[in-house]
């Protein structure tokens, strides 16, 4: 089980609440108010844009929301300024860390992170500690379900995907960046709905985890998935599935 695909696996075995329901659409409003900044807010010419409204409509944030974020971003509405930062750095058993952030205060965004990693057994990085590790691929995932590695090979290769993994309960599928929602809309049109979807930092190589750093890894993981300023964080573990079922 590693850390680039399946911690979204691990969040949904673990279950949602509404506070941490309520933690991802704060998220969602900064990605977007980002995005329209970064790109307009026309979601048919900006990609980034686009993503980011079809994840807060899938999960179910009202559609005021939704537009009040663009409006912030183009300027329409006042808002807060963000900045976007990426820190590297270390966990439990030495796993890497990218950790992209989206803030209004990058000193109290440091420190807190600082903090949260010391706590939790890592340690923050220089500027390119971990970055080599890591390549920038899309990523969607589709469940194994009445879906067989023929018919997945025959959809993904045909809509352009690069790459088509056995990821235990799932099928993953990679493609280069730039062909990502193109890749997407394809293979939805074959039928098949992705569970997971995203541009992502895909590690080049992993390190395994026995019992005591795996279950450090998760909880650190939840705590950077608690904090408001942290948007996605990308990591090199791997953890065997029968350490996991221990865990989750």
């Amino acid at each position: 089980m590693s850390g680039h695909s399946k911690w979204a696996k691990i969040k949904r075995k673990k279950g949602a609440n509404d506070a941490k329901k309520g933690a991802q659409f704060s998220k969602l409003i900064k990605e977007i108010t980002v995005a329209a900044r970064m790109g307009g807010g026309d979601p048919e010419g900006n990609h980034r844009l686009r993503r980011a409204i079809d994840t807060a409509r899938a999960g179910s944030m009202p559609l005021d929301n939704i537009e009040r974020a663009v409006k912030k971003g183009t300027g329409e509405l006042e808002g807060v300024h963000y900045e976007e930062i990426t820190y590297e750095g270390y966990g439990p058993g030495g796993v890497a860390l990218m950790i992209e952030s989206v803030t209004d205060n990058k000193t109290r965004t440091v420190s807190d992170l600082r903090n949260l990693l010391s706590k939790k057994g890592g340690h923050l990085g220089e500027t390119g500690s971990v970055g080599w590790i890591f390549k920038k691929q899309g990523y969607l995932s589709y469940s194994k379900t009445g879906l067989t590695e023929d018919k997945i090979m025959e959809v993904a290769l045909e809509a352009g995907a690069a790459d088509i993994v056995d990821g235990e309960e799932e099928w993953e599928v990679y493609c280069e960046p730039q062909n990502f929602d193109e890749v997407r809309k394809k293979i939805e049109k074959a039928g098949l709905k992705a569970q997971d979807a995203e541009i992502s930092m895909i590690p080049q190589n992993t390190i395994k985890l026995g019992l005591a750093d795996a279950q450090k890894t998760i909880d650190l993981m939840d705590s950077l998935d608690e904090n408001d300023d942290i948007q996605k964080v990308y990591s090199n573990f791997d953890i065997p599935p029968e350490i996991m079922e221990k865990i989750v």
